[in-house]
C-alpha cells in the first residue's frame, strides 16, 4: 500500500539526511523518481520549484508535495492525497526531531572536542556533495523546454532563455549577494511574461 511505502521512505530520508533541506532533495528525488517511480523527473522539478517558492523549509515542503503527487499519480482521490502529504511530512521530521532532542544537548557540550570537530567537517563536505548532486540531477529537466497547452516550446530560443536565466540568477546570487526571494519573484514574472506571451 502506498501509504505504508510513503511513511517508510520518508522515515528513511529523514533519518539519513544531514545538512538541511537542500541536501534532502537528492535523496527525495532518488526515492520518488528513480526507486519508486511515483513521478517523473519533470514533475519533481516542478514540485521542487513550488517547494522553494512556498514558505517553510524546502525539505518538508518537498516531502509534502511529493506525498501528495505520489498518491494522486497512484490513482487515489484528492482526500487520500492530502493524507499522503501529511504522512510524508510527519514521517520526514519524526526521526530528526527525536535525534535533536537526544543528541542536541550532548553535541553542544562536546562541540569543541577534536573528534567531534573532525566528524562535523566530513559531514559538511558530504552535505555540499549532496546539494551538488541534486543540482546536477535536476539540470536536464530544468533546462528542457516543455509543451504548454497546444504550443510546443521545444526550440532553441527557449533553451537559450533558460540558460540565460540560470546564469543570471547564479551570478546575482553568488557574486552580488542579491536576495534569492527577489530573484525567484523576478524569474517567475519573467517566465509569466515570456511563456504567457508565447
Amino acid at each position: 500500500m502506498i501509504f505504508v511505502e510513503l511513511i517508510y521512505t520518508f522515515l528513511l530520508i529523514g533519518a539519513f539526511t544531514f545538512g538541511g533541506g537542500y541536501s534532502m532533495v537528492a535523496l527525495i528525488q532518488n526515492e520518488v523518481v528513480t526507486h519508486h517511480g511515483w513521478m517523473t523527473a519533470a514533475e519533481f522539478t516542478d514540485l521542487l520549484a513550488v517547494s522553494q517558492m512556498t514558505p517553510g523549509p524546502v525539505g518538508i515542503n518537498t516531502a509534502t508535495y511529493a506525498g501528495y503527487t505520489a498518491v494522486i499519480n497512484a490513482g487515489y482521490p484528492q482526500w487520500a492525497a492530502v493524507c499522503g502529504s501529511l504522512l510524508a511530512s510527519l514521517a520526514v521530521i519524526v526521526i530528526p526531531v527525536a535525534l535533536m532532542l537526544v543528541v542536541g544537548r550532548w553535541l553542544m557540550l562536546h562541540k569543541d572536542e577534536p573528534r567531534v570537530v573532525a566528524v562535523m567537517r566530513v559531514v559538511r563536505l558530504a552535505v555540499v556533495g549532496l546539494i551538488a548532486a541534486a543540482a546536477l540531477q535536476l539540470m536536464p529537466s530544468a533546462f528542457a523546454p516543455t509543451p504548454i497547452g497546444n504550443i510546443s516550446l521545444f526550440n532553441t530560443r527557449f533553451s537559450i532563455l533558460s540558460v540565460f536565466i540560470f546564469a543570471a540568477v547564479f551570478i546575482l546570487t553568488w557574486r552580488y549577494k542579491k536576495s534569492p526571494i527577489l530573484l525567484i519573484l523576478a524569474s517567475g514574472l519573467l517566465g509569466l511574461i515570456v511563456y504567457g506571451i508565447s
